[in-house]
């Protein structure tokens, strides 16, 4: 079985949720990464979304932007980062996702792209700007069967796309709890529970939720509404403030620990 498929199949029989923890691969290097995925499993983190850096990400703020630079800067590349993932291998069995943009992938070569990742290790991928329609109508979009294609819902998804978005899910759909880019927030986003029971009365597949969740009260609280909790920025904004710092695992275990319980006690 992939993976995702099991973590969430042993979250399920556990009654517990999914903590899903964003990084920019390579940042601040790749080195370092190897520590911060450690560190994050070992705060009880069920699933890595390790982003692609890009030189243009679109639908990231500027935390998430900042750190694909540092990234790209420090050598980081899609073949290095698939190295990365091999290597990490030898040492964790945790769920990886690929975060990444169409350009990337496509530079790469789209079905080598799928190949490659899958044979390094990665559970799966989550290309933001390819909608199904659109890669349903270009046969050489159309990727592995190894990787699970996670798909993304907003708040402004039409509810009649939203089965056709879930038709094609696997692994976990990805719901965007506010429109805008990717950043912390000092507030939830309205609607959260409304909309994941929209999106749950089409599919069996888990939906976890993410943007703009930075606290343990507010991933205890949308862990309440949905089957995962997702943080991304508010990690790497801690990362790009002690990347260097000897301290930065410790600082990191202290910051994540606290938001992994609250979603654990839900």
């Amino acid at each position: 079985m992939n993976r995702i498929d099991q973590r969430f199949a042993d979250l399920r029989a556990s009654g517990k949720k999914a903590f899903v923890a964003y990084i920019c691969a390579g940042d601040p290097n790749l080195d370092t990464m190897r520590d911060i995925v450690l560190t994050l499993e070992k705060c009880g983190v069920d699933i890595i979304e390790l982003g692609l850096p890009f030189s243009d990400p679109l639908a990231d703020g500027i935390v998430n932007q900042m750190a694909a630079d540092r990234a790209l800067r420090a050598g980081a590349s899609t073949p290095k980062v698939i190295a990365a993932i091999k290597k990490l291998r030898t040492e964790t069995q945790i769920p990886i996702v690929l975060f990444t943009y169409l350009n990337p992938v496509y530079t790469y070569g789209f079905e080598a792209f799928h190949r490659d990742a899958a044979a390094a290790g990665a559970d799966g991928v989550l290309i933001l700007d390819l909608p199904p329609d659109e890669a349903s109508e270009n046969a050489e979009l159309v990727g592995g069967e190894a990787l699970k294609r996670i798909r993304l819902i907003a708040p402004t998804t039409p509810a009649e796309r939203i089965p056709l978005l879930t038709a094609q899910a696997e692994g976990f759909i990805y719901y965007v709890s506010r429109e805008g880019v990717t950043g912390a927030q000092t507030s939830l986003a309205t609607g959260i529970e409304a909309q994941v029971a929209r999106i749950k009365a089409t599919t069996e597949t888990p939906v976890a939720v993410g943007f703009g969740i930075s606290t343990p009260e507010q991933a205890g609280a949308v862990a309440g509404m949905a089957d995962g909790v997702v943080v991304g920025s508010a990690i790497v904004k801690l990362i790009e403030q002690h990347g260097s710092d000897n301290a930065l695992t410790d600082r990191l275990a202290a910051f994540v620990k606290p938001l992994v319980d609250a979603v654990k006690s839900v």
